[in-house]
């Protein structure tokens, strides 16, 4: 199952350095769009609801730089445990075990430049700071260059 897991510079960080990324349970989103409803959309929709909750994340960690980080990952469906609803097209999971580096098909991070939307985003929550800004697409193999970039 393709899954997007919420995350942070330091983490992405933490993750390459170890070759996993660990917790137990960790929450992911994936697309579930019915029968009837459109896959691709229902990604992207599943994407941002990573994106959101990687403010989360950010808000808890004030060091970390502020650009929402989303990592996609391919999981097996017996790894993955189904939670709730997240809006329409969304469901929460929670993914028990690892995600080994392997796993990862794409990095999504925030552009630079929208840095100060972001830390916005993050400190209020109710704020929509973030909403107009899209995640740049990235190669798994672009994930250190990015992690270096970020915190140079």
């Amino acid at each position: 199952m393709y899954v997007f897991l919420p995350s942070t510079v330091p983490a992405l960080a933490a993750l390459l350095d170890e070759g996993r990324l660990e917790g137990t349970p960790l929450t992911a989103f994936t697309a579930d769009a019915g029968p009837d409803g459109d896959s691709e959309e229902a990604e992207y929709a599943a994407m941002y609801a990573a994106a959101e909750a990687s403010l989360r994340m950010l808000a808890a960690d004030p060091a970390a730089p502020r650009r929402r980080v989303v990592l996609a990952a391919e999981m097996p469906d017996r790894a993955i445990e189904h939670e709730s609803r997240h809006g329409a097209d969304v469901a929460r999971v929670l993914l028990q075990g690892a995600v080994p580096y392997k796993r990862l098909k794409s990095v999504h991070v925030d552009d630079p430049d929208v840095a100060e939307d972001i830390a916005e985003a993050a400190a209020d929550p109710d704020s929509d700071a973030a909403e107009d800004h899209e995640l740049m697409w990235f190669a798994v193999q672009e994930a250190r260059h990015l992690v270096d970039e970020a915190t140079e």
